[in-house]
């Protein structure tokens, strides 16, 4: 019994088996041998690491969508060699006002904006101090004059004492000689004696060598004061000199204009203080004028004195020459000034805003590209350049030459109907490949 049981028990075991293994999904075996599959695994891998290698080669590289660039294309042309500018009408001569002598407005002689004549006043000043500094300066200059004068005089009158004791010195040695000789005959005769007639000749002898001495200091003293009336008449000079310059400053607080033209920035109220030296003015004249340009810092070796410049006004064609170039480069621009070359427009006005063009040079035959904004990024050293199918655009090193607001002249490095990216790199500047989608 215990035996059928576990058979029976066994049997049943094996049914249920073999009912669970009917329920399971069947496992199929591969078509592909392991080895191949294998094979395959590693050829994959091996194209895979090729297309990384070469796109390591080619450098980085971008997606983008076409349509966020712009695309041009390099054609063959004629390149106009100019620069359009945007100039400021000004006087073409400008003399300024400045107070040579600070004070207090007194008097306000001209309205700010008319017509002046040379010479003319147009601002009465008063300065207390300078006033009275230029009191003090005539008082010392009269008191050193007068010393000088002084002084003069008493050289003269030493001349002159001089004159007199050579004129009694002379006069005694003519009667002391017309003496010896009266007495020379009475020694003879024993009327007088010889020490008497020997006293006569020692004070002739006396007289002469004062006369010879005399000369000496006459000479002495003539030279002597020759040098001195030259220091003094040049030091004289020098103070009148100071005595009129002085009393010249008092006439600068009456401001007259230089010239004769127009008088702008002349704003003086009465009562205001007007420090020395400061501007208080200009003049211009009306009738002749210049334009201000300034230009970008890329063309200042291009840019010459006598280039032309033109503009239109009322459908006439105005010529300009470039007078005065200013190298000093400020916010990345230098300044040039023009003269007008003929007649000129008859509403030209101070101030107005003319936009002209600049030649820089003749127009040719040249390759050309549009002047984009990747100019800006790559300083026309580089560009990206398309390929044949337009899918891929390569980053190319070229040359550029001239520009103007719409044209960049090509030298090397591109082909006519190649097409490039002129719009800005802003974005994708480190990159070496932009792979373009269509969408």
């Amino acid at each position: 019994m215990q035996q059928e049981k576990l058979s029976a028990t066994g049997h049943k075991h094996k049914a249920a088996t073999a009912s669970g293994t009917g329920m399971d999904r069947r496992i199929t075996k591969s078509r592909w041998p392991k080895g191949l599959l294998m094979f395959a695994a590693v050829g994959i891998a091996s194209v895979a690491s090729l297309f990384l290698l070469a796109d390591s080669f080619t450098g980085r590289s971008l997606h983008l969508a076409q349509n966020r660039l712009s695309i041009s294309q390099v054609k063959t042309g004629v390149f106009e060699d100019f620069i359009p500018l945007r100039a400021k009408v000004a006087p073409l001569k400008t003399v300024f006002l400045d107070a040579v002598q600070g004070g207090r407005v007194e008097e306000v002689l001209v309205e700010d904006g008319a017509h002046i004549a040379a010479r003319q006043p147009i601002l009465r000043l008063s300065n207390s101090d300078l006033q009275l500094s230029v009191m003090s300066t005539e008082s010392r200059v009269m008191e050193q004059l007068n010393a000088m004068r002084d002084q003069e005089l008493r050289l003269e009158q030493n001349r002159l004492n001089h004159k007199r004791n050579l004129v009694e010195i002379n006069y005694r040695i003519r009667r002391l000689e017309r003496e010896i000789s009266r007495k020379k005959e009475l020694v003879t005769k024993g009327h007088i004696s010889q020490s008497e007639f020997e006293d006569f000749i020692d004070e002739l002898d006396y007289f002469k060598q004062k006369h010879e001495v005399t000369l000496q200091s006459q000479q002495s003293d003539e030279e002597l004061m020759a040098a001195q009336l030259d220091f003094f008449k040049e030091k004289t000079k020098s103070m009148e000199e100071n005595l009129a310059f002085a009393r010249k400053s008092l006439e600068d607080l009456v401001v007259h204009a230089p010239v004769s033209g127009r008088l702008s920035g002349f704003d003086m109220e009465i009562g205001q203080n007007v420090p020395r030296g400061e501007r208080i003015g200009q003049i211009s004249n009306p009738s002749t004028f210049k334009l201000e340009a300034h230009i970008d810092e890329y063309y200042l070796g291009r840019v010459d004195i006598g280039q032309t410049a033109s503009f239109d006004r009322n459908n006439k064609l105005y010529q300009l020459q470039i007078a005065k170039i200013y190298p000093n480069v400020k916010n990345g621009q230098f300044k040039v000034d023009m003269k007008m070359v003929g007649d000129k427009p008859a509403d030209m006005r101070r101030g107005q805003t003319i936009q002209l063009k600049l030649t820089l040079g003749d127009a040719n035959q040249a390759l050309l590209i549009p002047n984009g904004q990747f100019y800006q990024d790559t300083g026309g050293k580089w560009i990206f350049v398309l390929s044949s199918d337009g899918k891929t655009a390569y980053k190319r090193n070229i040359q550029l030459g001239r520009r103007n607001t719409r044209f960049i002249e090509v030298l090397s490095g591109l082909d006519t109907n190649e097409k490039i990216v002129t719009s800005s790199y802003g974005g994708f500047k480190g990159m070496d490949k932009l792979k373009l989608d269509s969408e």
